[in-house]
């Protein structure tokens, strides 16, 4: 498996493109290649490559469901600690993740089919869901932005 391709996944919010070639996202997408795609980890050990967690804070991002956390350093990372999202990621040890629809647009499935290398497809299928909780996390405080 090459992480440099594009998955088109059952994450464990949504239907995603998934890759660690985030420029190739973008372009998919439509967006402008600055605009920084969230980082989806399958372990704890990995997310300490990416972001500190604020002391204040470990047990909050150990135990989160469905939640991204943007730290300190401006990263923006979703630990997935379980379920098959999670047995995809171990595969690779992180992604970029992004929803599977053009940028602002609606999911289409024909269209997130045509654009991904890889389509990863369960017995789950795919289903649009609500994307993930968004938190910024300080030193001491957080603050929700979706």
């Amino acid at each position: 498996m090459n992480p440099k391709r594009v998955y088109l996944a059952q994450t464990d919010t949504t239907v995603g493109f998934l890759s660690q070639d985030a420029a190739r996202l973008a372009h998919i997408k439509g967006r402008a290649p600055t605009k920084p795609f969230l980082i989806t980890v399958a372990t704890l050990a990995q997310l300490k490559n990416f972001a500190r967690i604020p002391a204040k804070h470990r047990k909050r991002v150990r135990h989160a469901k469905r939640t991204t956390f943007v730290y300190p350093n401006g990263q923006a990372v979703r630990y997935v600690g379980e379920g098959a999202h999670q047995k995809f990621l171990q595969k690779f040890g992180w992604m970029y993740s992004t929803s599977a629809n053009p940028s602002g647009g609606e999911f289409d499935e024909a269209w997130a089919r045509k654009q991904a290398d890889v389509i990863v497809e369960d017995n789950r299928g795919f289903c649009e869901g609500r994307p993930s909780h968004i938190v910024k996390l300080g030193k001491v405080k957080k603050r929700k932005l979706r």
